[in-house]
């Protein structure tokens, strides 16, 4: 693919980038609601009468075995899925399930998939410019002339996510880890109110996951994070709260010490030797 078909090309970067066009009303509860939710896919029940409140500015973590239905529950959020039951609110006035990806994207829910997805031909600098919050057909935003407030967010980004002395070096040469800093930032620049984040740390060194675990707390407050993932140690470095989902529905909540310790937590999932 050349650099043309590249830049034409709907990435799903561009699917889920996340500007706040409309806003969300949370003085009246969380800002994301599930409640009831079901799902089935060919007989199975993926998602069971799933029920889970995430607050303003909270990082909420998101664990639990192979199939529990992490992945389809984002699915849902984002519009990807349809679910067959339940209700899904984004604040006490978007009723998620009447609207489309986009549409869904646009206010203000950005998604992290687990593989990082950049440009990787364009510098970090440029991968940023073209994520910023402004009409997302590409050639626009290309046209788009560098105000001032752009330039500052996109260097307030690159401190954000740690690669501001790498700004002028193209994406293809970052290692894996600054690769999924680079796409987190590329979601930051559209400042959303929630961001979704699949396993983030999966194939990182010890310091790339210090460094996220940095970077994800630091955006806790500012917005709220829910993290999906698999290595318990570094959910304990960042959990708050952490929701243990079973069989499509929440086995557990609490404190991370809270669920390591509760008994059906460690049969289904943890194992004996947690």
């Amino acid at each position: 693919m050349n650099m043309l078909e590249q830049l034409t090309h709907r990435d799903r970067v561009f699917e889920f980038l996340a500007p706040q066009a409309s806003p969300v009303d949370v003085r009246h509860g969380p800002i994301l609601y599930l409640e009831d939710v079901n799902v089935s896919f060919d007989g199975f029940r993926a998602i069971n009468n799933l029920n889970l409140t995430i607050d303003d500015g909270e990082l909420r973590c998101i664990i639990g075995p192979n199939g529990a239905g992490k992945t389809t529950m984002m699915d849902i959020i984002t519009g990807k899925t349809r679910p067959d039951s339940g209700s899904v609110w984004f604040g006490s006035r978007h009723n998620l399930l009447t609207k489309s990806e986009p549409d869904i994207a646009s206010l203000g829910i950005g998604r992290k998939f687990q593989k990082p997805t950049v440009f990787e031909a364009l510098t970090i600098f440029e991968n940023l410019e073209l994520a910023m919050a402004a009409d997302k057909r590409v050639f626009p935003s290309l046209r788009a002339r560098m105000t001032g407030e752009i330039r500052d967010r996109i260097e307030e980004v690159l401190t954000m996510i740690g690669l501001e002395e790498l700004r002028h070096s193209p994406a293809g040469i970052l290692a894996h880890g600054q690769k999924q800093w680079l796409e987190i930032g590329m979601l930051l620049m559209q400042r959303p109110r929630l961001l979704l984040v699949d396993e983030p740390v999966a194939g990182m060194t010890e310091q790339e996951m210090e460094r996220t675990a940095e970077l994800l707390t630091g955006l806790a407050g500012k917005q709220s994070v829910v993290v999906v993932e698999h290595d318990m140690g570094f959910v304990r470095s960042i959990a708050r709260k952490v929701t243990v989902l079973h069989q499509g529905s929440v086995l557990a909540e609490g404190t991370m010490d809270q669920v390591s310790s509760d008994p059906k937590v460690i049969e289904v999932y943890l194992g004996e030797g947690a």
